[in-house]
């Protein structure tokens, strides 16, 4: 499906990458938000119809094309699915011009020496070669630090770059995703650690391995600058973190060289019960917003 032309948009074009990975744990709150409630289905199948569903009327948006959206992160479930009778990846890429990624990772372990690394993922292997096979450009995984305890952070921080070196290995983008929680006590500590950490992993990647990164946005506005400069990374970009979309939007908007990867963000003002023409208003309203925040900077 055109890896060369879908990393060529992934490094230098303007825009923004929806994450529409909602698993199966954050699925009820994320149709809750949209207007669904519990009741409303009875059955995992019928959550992930329902689910599917919202994402399909997202990925069809008359304002969901790769001009504003250049990648989008997808479930699994979301991947194996289709649009109109079209895989979603081939749909994203060949209609709407959207890079598609899959987020590959299993969960969280229990929080131990204040962070959250990755549950085993033993079929890796198995799920890069069939995202590969679908067309998938790359892949996304995520971890969580709540506290700024170093062994904790490059604990994280190894993992997640021994999972990249895997998902490399299989020709696939990874993006790496140790998130700083919002609610963290120490969070400018905890991004002092993180920036010097990924920067030393960073060092060790050989000639013609990259990745991405997907990071909270951090306290201090162009905290990460230098690992947006580094010749290893492809882009850096931002989650919004339980941040409204007006709070991401105007916070990330004084970090240079670092774009959205929105989830909540990006379906905050969405529900079930809007009208097509409300729905896709709504959307196009947010879609311009998010893009002004990641394209037009502050300072």
């Amino acid at each position: 499906m055109g890896y060369a032309k879908m990393l060529d948009k992934m490094s230098s074009a303007p825009g923004f990458i929806a994450a529409l990975d909602q698993s199966g744990g954050s699925t009820p709150g994320a149709l809750r938000l949209y207007g669904v409630s519990d009741t409303d289905y009875q059955t995992e199948e019928e959550m992930f119809r329902l689910m599917h569903a919202m994402r399909v009327r997202i990925m069809t948006a008359p304002a969901f094309t790769g001009d504003k959206v250049i990648g989008a992160i997808l479930f699994e479930r979301t991947m194996d699915g289709d649009v109109d009778g079209q895989e979603v990846p081939s749909y994203l890429w060949e209609k709407r011009g959207v890079v598609p990624f899959l987020k590959v990772d299993k969960g969280l372990n229990a929080e131990e020496n204040g962070v959250q690394t990755m549950k085993p993922m033993p079929d890796l292997d198995a799920l890069l070669i069939r995202a590969r096979e679908k067309g998938i450009f790359g892949t996304k995984m995520r971890s969580v630090i709540a506290h700024a305890d170093k062994a904790g952070i490059q604990a994280v921080v190894a993992q997640q770059f021994e999972v990249a070196r895997q998902i490399i290995g299989q020709g696939l983008m990874p993006i790496i995703e140790p998130e700083v929680s919002i609610k963290s006590p120490t969070k400018v500590e905890a991004e002092a650690i993180l920036r010097d950490v990924i920067g030393e992993h960073l060092d060790t990647l050989q000639a013609g391995e990259t990745v991405m990164l997907k990071l909270t946005i951090p306290t201090v506005a162009d905290f990460y600058a230098p690992l947006v400069a580094h010749t290893s990374v492809v882009r850096v970009v931002a989650l919004s973190g339980g941040y409204s979309t007006v709070d991401a939007c105007e916070k990330l908007s004084h970090n240079h060289g670092m774009i959205a990867s929105f989830s909540r963000g990006l379906t905050e003002g969405l529900r079930v019960s809007m009208t097509d023409a409300e729905f896709n208003d709504s959307l196009a309203a947010t879609i311009d917003q998010i893009y002004g925040a990641s394209v037009n900077k502050v300072g």
